[in-house]
């Protein structure tokens, strides 16, 4: 029976697994009733810049001006940009899991996010990311977007980490695919009770225990 290395460092998605998704069509639909715009015009218009608005080439005023303010509008950007951050929110037990994880094992934990960088800064403070996290690799920072293996060889660099004590968590199946081609261990994430388990497996139990 094969035999791994003990994990050391944890990749970690953001959206959807330690907070919602800070941008993703619901929550654009969202916007798109509340301030009465026309959906296709705004999510075509979004589809066109959408990664190079990810990947820090635009900044939010930029992504604004192009999406939502291209013609004039009966409300304001700051109301825009208002609700827009309004839409994070924090997952049940995640963020006090991997806080427990960090505590108990000594574990590096490296943030591999597709964010824009407004936003990405938003949900760091709100959420108090910073107070557990060492290092973040996100899209608007590096310039390179999931599934791009690229972001992954990146974060390893970055943390000094060695690939066998890694393991990754994210609830997109193909950007866990990619990593675990690179020889990176993958949990896909799909809620906090199931992935403490499968944690829990790979011998990474938290201070609680497993029950």
């Amino acid at each position: 029976m094969k035999t791994y290395p003990a994990i050391k460092t944890l990749f970690l998605d953001v959206g959807g697994v330690l907070l919602t998704n800070g941008w993703d069509h619901l929550a654009r639909r969202r916007a798109a009733h509340k301030f009465k715009l026309d959906w296709s015009q705004m999510d075509g218009r979004h589809r066109l810049v959408f990664e190079i608005y990810e990947r820090g080439m635009l900044t939010l005023k930029q992504y604004l001006d192009l999406v939502v303010f291209n013609c004039p509008r009966h409300f304001t950007r700051p109301q825009f940009q208002k609700f827009m951050f309004s839409q994070s929110k924090r997952l049940p037990d995640m963020i006090e899991f991997i806080h427990r994880l960090k505590e108990k094992h000594g574990l590096k934990i490296v943030v591999v996010s597709n964010e824009a960088r407004e936003l990405n800064a938003h949900r760091i403070r709100t959420f108090g990311l910073d107070g557990f996290v060492d290092v973040f690799i996100s899209s608007c920072f590096v310039r390179a977007r999931k599934p791009d293996p690229a972001i992954f060889n990146l974060a390893l660099d970055v943390a000094q980490s060695d690939v066998s004590r890694v393991l990754f968590i994210d609830n997109t199946p193909m950007f866990t695919l990619i990593a675990q081609e690179l020889g990176i261990r993958s949990v896909l994430h799909t809620d906090y009770a199931s992935t403490r388990q499968k944690l829990a497996a790979l011998g990474l139990t938290d201070a609680e225990g497993t029950r």
